[in-house]
C-alpha cells in the first residue's frame, strides 16, 4: 500500500514548526527589540550551513521562537543527564537515546522536535537527529550552534537542584547570587552567597559581587522562586557574563538540601 502521507524533504523545517515560528516571529523581534538588539542582527540568524544532512537546522532566533512554542515544540538536550543537570536550556527536556524521546513523546511520531547539545565540535544532536529519523519520527530539527552559542549571546541556563551541591564543592570559584531581598537573604542564604537584587546589577560589576576580572566565572542565580532567579540571571548574562545559570526553584528548598558534612 502506498503511503500517502507527505513527508518533510531532507534538510527542511517541518510545517508544523515553520508554522511555530512564522506565528511567533514578531513576536519574539518585539521582544528582543526591547531588550536592545536588533530584530535582523546576523548573529542571531546565523547555522553552520552544513549541506547534505537529513534534518533541518535552526538559528538561534528561531530557537527562541521554538521555545515560546513549547506546547507544539519539544526542546530535547541530546547529553546525558549528568551535563544536562549542570546547565540546560530553559525547558528543555533530557533525552540522549531513542527510548528517552519515545517516553517524553508518548511514541507518538508526528511530535516536532528539536534537539541540540555541545555545539559545532559536538556531535550528540546529529546522531541523535539520525536515531530519531531512523524510528520513524518525521519532524526533527537541530539547534547545532548548542549550549556555548546559547550562552555567549545572552541566555542563562537552568542548574538542576541535584546538582547544586556537587557544583559547588568541584568548582570553588562558582559566585552564588542571591536575588531576594535583603531581609530575606539575611534570614539564611547558601555558604558564601552574595545578594544581587535585579536593580544592583550593574552596581555589583563596581562593588566586587560580580566578578570582573572572569566574565566566564560559572554564576548562579537562586531566589524565591523560578522567575525572580531568571530575571536576575537574565539581567547578569546582558552585562557580558556567559556563564550563567539560574535555580527553576525556591532557594529555601536548596537550603534544606544541603548534604551535611561528613563525621570522621
Amino acid at each position: 500500500m502506498r503511503d500517502n502521507i507527505r513527508k518533510p524533504a531532507p534538510g527542511h523545517l517541518s510545517a508544523a514548526l515553520a508554522a511555530a515560528l512564522a506565528l511567533w516571529a514578531a513576536h519574539a523581534s518585539a521582544q528582543t527589540a526591547g531588550e536592545g538588539r536588533a530584530a535582523a542582527c546576523a548573529v542571531f540568524k546565523a547555522t553552520l550551513g552544513e549541506r547534505g544532512l537529513p534534518t533541518a537546522e535552526l538559528s538561534t532566533e528561531q530557537m527562541e521562537v521554538a521555545l515560546v512554542r513549547e506546547d507544539m515544540v519539544l526542546v530535547v538536550d541530546a547529553r546525558p543527564y549528568e551535563e544536562y543537570a549542570m546547565g540546560h536550556i530553559t525547558d528543555a527536556k533530557c533525552g540522549s537515546e531513542v527510548g528517552e524521546i519515545e517516553k517524553l513523546t508518548g511514541g507518538r511520531k508526528g511530535q516536532t522536535i528539536v534537539v541540540y547539545c555541545n555545539g559545532l565540535f559536538c556531535g550528540q544532536s546529529k546522531r541523535l537527529a539520525q536515531d530519531l529519523l531512523a524510528a520513524g519520527y518525521t519532524h526533527v530539527s537541530r539547534y547545532e550552534l548548542g549550549i556555548p552559542v546559547w550562552r555567549a549571546l545572552g541566555h542563562p541556563v537552568v542548574i538542576e537542584a541535584d546538582a547544586i551541591w556537587p557544583t559547588l564543592e568541584r568548582d570553588k570559584t562558582a559566585v552564588v547570587i542571591d536575588a531576594r531581598d535583603p531581609s530575606a537573604f539575611r534570614a539564611g542564604t547558601l555558604p558564601g552567597a552574595k545578594n544581587v537584587r535585579f536593580e544592583d546589577v550593574a552596581k555589583a560589576k563596581d562593588d566586587g559581587r560580580l566578578p570582573m576580572l572572569d566574565h566566564n566565572t560559572r554564576i548562579i542565580v537562586v531566589g524565591k522562586d523560578a522567575s525572580q532567579a531568571l530575571a536576575v540571571a537574565q539581567e547578569i548574562a546582558r552585562n557580558a557574563f556567559q556563564n550563567v545559570a539560574y535555580v527553576a526553584g525556591p532557594v529555601l528548598g536548596l537550603m534544606r538540601s544541603r548534604p551535611l558534612p561528613e563525621t570522621r
